[in-house]
């Protein structure tokens, strides 16, 4: 017997051909923009047969959309959305006049967070980089506003509960000492909210700067702030174990 297709939402299948999020697919369909097999398709849940049917965007077939994966290094005080209903500056305002496709944010800093942060048009590599079990490891320089004692960094990775959850350190070092705060390397291997942040402030410690520095291999290195570069196919690999 022959396997039936998997059949997907319209709005699922254009935002998984990379050509806009599944909120905007949404506004398109409802907005009368897209036809399956020649007929216009108001349901953003309408089930299709991605290969099987024909899609079009005001009257032009939907390909799937080359394939983007690029490296920002975020500034203090942006927010990591597309569209801040408060009106907050968002990341997006560093790409202003690239002229870029639709890309989205791969994980997230927080607004006083800083460093690398990934966006790409590939929500399945999106979702290896971001697999809380199987994702790459990220590192972040942290300034805290104190000496640490020698006993601090063992205490990291040991880890601590709060509310229901645990939040540890991979590893944690000291990489320079200043008259009255310190800068640490933490590593994660999980991905919680503000973790390093809430880490911290349960040994009474206020993270002063917060920088991730890299994603498994692929380092911010020299890239300036504001500053965004494409990654390279191989960079692209490395961070989802491919070959």
């Amino acid at each position: 017997m022959s396997k039936i297709p998997p059949r997907h939402g319209l709005a699922r299948v254009l935002s998984k051909q990379g050509l806009c999020s599944r909120s905007e697919a949404a506004k398109w369909i409802a907005a009368g923009r897209v036809a399956v097999d020649g007929r216009i398709v108001r349901d953003p849940e309408f089930p299709i047969v991605q290969g099987r049917h024909r899609v079009a965007v005001d009257g032009n077939p939907v390909d799937a959309a080359p394939r983007i994966y690029l490296m920002l290094n975020k500034p203090r005080g942006l927010v990591t959305t597309a569209q801040d209903e408060r009106g907050r500056d968002t990341v997006y305002r560093c790409f202003d006049g690239a002229g870029l496709p639709w890309l989205a944010p791969v994980g997230r800093l927080d607004k006083a967070s800083e460093g690398l942060l990934l966006f790409c048009n590939d929500p399945q590599w999106a979702a290896r980089i971001t697999d809380p079990d199987f994702g790459p490891d990220k590192t972040y320089h942290v300034q805290i506003d104190t000496l640490p004692e020698p006993a601090l960094l063992a205490a990291l990775h040991e880890g601590v509960i709060e509310e229901g959850e645990r939040l540890r350190a991979k590893s944690a070092s000291l990489l320079r000492v200043g008259e009255k705060n310190a800068w640490l390397e933490i590593v994660l291997d999980e991905g919680r909210n503000r973790q390093i942040r809430r880490l911290l402030a349960a040994f009474d410690i206020e993270v002063l700067r917060l920088v991730r520095v890299a994603i498994g291999p692929l380092l911010l290195g020299d890239l300036g702030k504001r500053e965004w570069r494409e990654l390279s196919a191989a960079e692209a690999a490395s961070l989802v174990g491919s070959d």
